[in-house]
């Protein structure tokens, strides 16, 4: 079953265009990892998904139903936020609210949109934390924990608003290489539990192992897409073959 459709999208920064008519689809349980160089685009066609970045032109369809055809400047408030919901993105920096415990940080957004009950919602919420791994952590504030704990608390607010699409931006750019696995760990067991996903990612034994589908990004466009076995052992574009090369090389 779809879950996502994308359609000829097109994004311009001024003069400069970063996304040149992209085009895929998403079954629903898929996880699919997006790949490339800085400055390919990659962040920003996950912004324009999650309707933080307004796209030119080009249609999002979710289960069937047409979000946006572009020009979200013309939509109200209230129509892009419940755009947002039906995507839950996990941000680069966390952007955990300071004042807040981690379990006041994911009840938070599900109490503000009244998701149910004050104790529905903390139940679903220590669920949650007991799926990342933090129970202990519970009444901890974001200062008090690692960068690897604060990104697994991210990923539990994400899901506390029952997305049907979650995306990740570079979940682990911000984090030390002994911090990395855990998160990665985290991502990986959400794989099974009929979680959609979509996942900016620099690691590449990450999206080889755990990706249903992978997109090269390159200059604003899908270089090539595929399985990770075609787009790892058998890439076609040059590109992506040079970018194979040097991003193992660098490992």
């Amino acid at each position: 079953m779809v879950i996502l459709e994308v359609k000829n999208i097109k994004k311009s920064f001024g003069k400069t265009e970063v996304l040149k008519d992209i085009s895929f689809s998403l079954e629903k349980g898929e996880v699919l990892a997006i790949i490339g160089s800085s400055g390919s685009g990659k962040t920003t066609l996950l912004r324009c998904l999650n309707f933080l970045e307004n796209h030119d032109s080009g249609d999002i369809i979710v289960n069937g139903k047409l979000l946006s055809d572009g020009g979200e400047g013309d939509l109200k408030e209230e129509k892009l936020r419940e755009n947002r919901l039906h995507f839950g993105l996990v941000f680069q920096q966390f952007n955990l609210f300071p004042q807040y415990t981690v379990l006041q940080n994911i009840t938070l957004a599900p109490t503000l949109l009244k998701k149910g009950s004050a104790e529905e919602i903390e139940k679903n919420a220590l669920k949650l934390i007991d799926k990342v791994d933090l129970n202990e952590k519970r009444d901890f504030y974001p200062h008090e924990l690692s960068g690897g704990q604060q990104q697994r608390v991210a990923i539990a607010r994400a899901l506390a608003l029952d997305p049907e699409i979650l995306c990740f931006d570079e979940p682990t750019s911000a984090l030390d290489p002994e911090l990395t696995g855990e998160v990665l760990k985290v991502i990986r067991e959400l794989k099974g539990s009929d979680n959609t996903m979509i996942i900016v990612t620099h690691e590449m034994n990450f999206a080889k192992n755990v990706a249903d589908k992978i997109i090269f990004m390159a200059d604003g466009i899908i270089e090539e897409m595929g399985t990770p076995e075609e787009i790892f052992n058998n890439p076609k574009s040059e590109k992506l073959k040079v970018f194979i090369e040097k991003a193992f090389s660098e490992k």
